[in-house]
């Protein structure tokens, strides 16, 4: 083989592996804002599901207020039928409903209320907003949550914001 033809065969290889390597260039960028975009588009709906989980106990609770409007009206145009207890009991039923339907919803997503009532209290997953004087229970034990804490696996959401006995 000649000079000139070693040559000629070392610019078309080198012509061919330019080209494989621009080509392999452009393969990587159209991969990575692919990947780029997937990334974005995960980001901005990461709450969809737990949206979703929520709009069925959001929709009973709307409802348990129509019907509670429903009733206040009723009872103004004919205060002889209006049974303000009875309103009262299903208005009361209907929230519970609610609050259950959300909890699930919340555990559906592995976030789970903490628990602080007759426990010491911990400052990894309590607040404590007031101290009082108890006969009825140890110093530093949990006596009321004012606020339901959440954890999520190991993490706490929110702590619970409680209320602690301090000896007399």
């Amino acid at each position: 083989m000649s000079l000139e033809q070693q040559l000629a065969a070392a610019i078309t290889e080198r012509d061919a592996n330019r080209e494989r390597l621009l080509r392999a260039t452009a393969d990587f960028e159209n991969t990575r804002k692919r990947l780029q975009r997937d990334v974005e588009e995960n980001r901005r709906y990461q709450a969809l599901s737990i949206v979703r989980d929520i709009l069925g106990p959001l929709d009973n609770l709307f409802r348990a207020v129509t019907a509670a409007e429903t009733a206040a009206t009723n009872a103004k145009k004919d205060p002889s039928k209006a049974d303000p207890l009875k309103t009262i009991e299903e208005l009361l039923a209907g929230v519970k409903m609610v609050a259950k339907q959300f909890d699930a919803a919340l555990a559906t997503h592995h976030a789970v209320p903490i628990d602080p009532v007759g426990k010491p209290f911990d400052p990894n997953f309590h607040e404590a907003l007031t101290q009082v004087p108890s006969a009825e229970h140890p110093p530093g034990t949990v006596i009321q949550e004012v606020e339901r804490g959440y954890r999520m696996h190991d993490r706490v959401i929110r702590p619970s914001r409680v209320i602690v006995a301090k000896g007399e």
